[in-house]
């Protein structure tokens, strides 16, 4: 039996997947010994991590919550849901496109001051054309990052008669694929920056990322007048005193972030929505899922997909037992695994092994009912992390 603590409030459609193997905790203290984590929000990087622990799983696609790298250095796998909730995002982005070129949100603010006032309908009237605003149709709209999301805003997007480039210099196949064919593809971001009507950031928040693509008083110098920027990716993707700046001096027509904070609320040019992205009935249920689907599978088949430490990795079902190694991605590991296998007189009906980076996982079939004495043998091999015979 399986233990699972989840951290935050977890879809019950999606932890109902797990099954009779599994048994689930609210509360982590009353699961002090924990097989695996799920959760969204919860900030793990105070939290001592138990030694019980074999995985974490991430409803959701951003993982800046959790302790990646002390995950990896204790053999602790980390997943996250790419693409469950990016149809929950892009519906946002595009009502974002919409209110930054309506003025809808000042419209609403201003209508709702007259409460009290007489002949309102007259007052609405003569005062509308305070907000009138422009059509998204016909303009130049800007992707930076074209994995789930960036994909689905930009073919919707074209529905909507925008003329749409996207840039990432990370494009995958499928998702090249994916795209619309009337979709452009920018050579840099610069030609994003420099030529686009509106701009919507969808790139993870990574050391590289902020590097490349951190709106600052530098970028802002080069935009096109007009601007309209939306942030639906993280916060620190955009400088809040070169967004307001660049508001102020008419650089920038509109500001659409997910993530207020006490810089931006208040300030004119500025719409700041309450981190609704992915909070949607449907994304948080597809999360739930994809999540327990993920420590479903590895906990009792060792299979690896969709992890951000490990490499994804996965076979058919060979032996009686399969033996399931973390460890470090060095030169003439997976020797000795089998020969501490064959030294146990048992014979190796399949196995594979992937990597990633500085860490790989190897799983290895092994035609025997017993493996007594074989996970503590395979812990002494240089380089190995964690041994699990399932």
């Amino acid at each position: 039996m399986y233990k699972i603590a989840t951290l935050n409030k977890i879809s019950q459609n999606g932890l109902s997947i797990l099954g009779d193997n599994f048994t689930v905790y609210s509360d982590i203290n009353e699961c002090p010994n924990p097989d695996g984590v799920i959760l969204r929000s919860f900030n793990m990087h105070e939290m001592e991590l138990p030694k019980s622990l074999r995985a974490v799983a991430r409803a959701g696609a951003g993982v800046n919550n959790i302790p990646i790298d002390k995950c990896a250095e204790k053999g602790v796998v980390v997943f996250n849901t790419p693409g469950a909730n990016a149809n929950a995002v892009k519906e946002l982005v595009i009502a974002s496109l919409i209110l930054s070129a309506r003025n809808v949100v000042a419209g609403v603010n201003w209508t709702q001051s007259l409460i009290g006032q007489t002949n309102v309908a007259k007052t609405v009237e003569s005062g509308k054309g305070s907000f009138a605003g422009s059509e998204i149709a016909g303009k130049k709209l800007g992707i930076v990052g074209t994995g789930a999301i960036g994909v689905l805003v930009a073919n919707a997007a074209v529905a909507m008669g925008m003329e749409v480039y996207v840039y990432d210099k990370y494009l995958s196949a499928d998702n090249a694929l994916a795209l619309s064919r009337s979709v452009h593809r920018a050579e840099t971001s610069e030609q994003i920056i420099t030529e686009c009507d509106y701009i919507t950031i969808h790139v993870p928040f990574t050391d590289e990322t902020v590097s490349e693509h951190k709106f600052t008083a530098e970028k802002f110098s080069k935009v096109k007048k007009g601007l309209r920027l939306i942030n639906f990716s993280r916060g620190e993707l955009v400088d809040d005193g070169a967004v307001k700046a660049a508001i102020k001096d008419g650089i920038v027509a509109c500001y659409v972030t997910d993530f207020p904070n006490e810089n931006l609320l208040g300030e004119e040019g500025v719409i700041t929505i309450p981190h609704l992205g992915a909070s949607s009935e449907e994304a948080e249920e597809n999360c739930a899922v994809m999540a327990s689907l993920e420590l479903k599978n590895f906990l009792e088949n060792g299979a690896i997909k969709n992890s951000v430490n490990f490499p994804d990795c996965d076979m058919a079902w060979t032996g009686r037992k399969r033996v399931c190694i973390t460890h470090k991605n060095i030169p003439g590991v997976i020797g000795p695994f089998t020969s501490t296998i064959a030294n146990a007189k048992i014979n190796i009906q399949d196995m594979i092994s992937k990597s990633k980076g500085e860490y790989a996982y190897t799983m290895i079939d092994i035609d025997a009912k017993e493996a007594n004495g074989l996970e503590a043998d395979l812990m002494e091999v240089s380089g190995v992390i964690s041994v699990r015979i399932i």
